[in-house]
């Protein structure tokens, strides 16, 4: 088996699972109309300089793609309880090649719902340069990098009864300390920390609407880093996995 077929082979499951259209789908945009819809003309939202639905579409962007990177750690955790990583360590398919497929198809999930939310965010009157879509597009794509570790990462430490907590409670935490549901302020604990968050600076990337520098020289070594740590960190827990099988 090529990963090329086993790519193929995840993206058929997961986009034949309801519940992702569900909650990587669907549950982001019904926020979004519930939410940015009655604050669709609010140019200023919160002080921040960008429009509401603008700021409301990035947000839950980062929300619906941080879901759709942490939910191979669902399909990892599933397969490892049926025992289906043992049936592939018996095939031509390699360690690199099963991990790359699950990040490719997350990546492909999460463009999947970035595309749902900026034709949302169109319908709300978000109006922006077409560089400024693709910069602000490939600065959230960059950002998930350490969410794809960190899917991984759970997949190879927790059973399929506590997948689903574990996601969600942690994409909802991050969320909610990195800007998601309103502005952070410029000062305080809780700036302080969001800005030590990759999720913090997916938020961010809304600032080239205004012509501001969406990332800082911070944003990209915060991310980096955890990239490193994360990436590390599955490694070593795919490995330690493997290694009893």
């Amino acid at each position: 088996m090529t990963w090329i077929s086993y790519t193929r082979f995840e993206l058929l499951r997961t986009f034949r699972n309801r519940r992702f259209f569900v909650f990587s789908l669907g549950f982001p945009l019904l926020l979004y109309f519930i939410i940015a819809g009655p604050n669709r003309h609010d140019a200023n939202f919160g002080n921040s300089g960008i429009s509401a639905p603008l700021y409301y579409m990035v947000g839950l962007a980062s929300f619906g793609t941080m879901s759709a990177m942490l939910s191979t750690g669902a399909r990892i955790a599933g397969e490892r309880q049926v025992g289906w990583n043992r049936q592939l360590r018996l095939t031509p398919l390699s360690a690199r090649a099963y991990l790359r497929a699950k990040v490719v198809t997350a990546y492909l999930m999460a463009l999947v719902t970035l595309t749902l939310l900026y034709v949302s965010g169109a319908s709300l009157g978000v109006r922006l340069p077409a560089h400024e879509w693709v910069e602000m597009t490939l600065l959230i794509l960059v950002g998930l990098v350490p969410f794809a570790a960190l899917g991984i990462l759970i997949g190879h430490l927790v059973t399929v009864d506590t997948i689903g907590p574990v996601m969600g409670g942690t994409v909802s935490l991050l969320a909610l300390v990195s800007g998601t549901w309103f502005p952070i302020s410029g000062s305080g604990f809780l700036h302080d920390l969001a800005q030590n968050l990759p999720s913090y600076w997916l938020v961010q990337a809304s600032h080239v609407s205004f012509g501001g520098d969406a990332w800082s020289t911070r944003g990209w070594v915060v991310v980096v880093a955890w990239t490193v740590v994360l990436v590390s960190l599955a490694r070593r827990a795919y490995r330690r996995d493997t290694a009893r099988v």
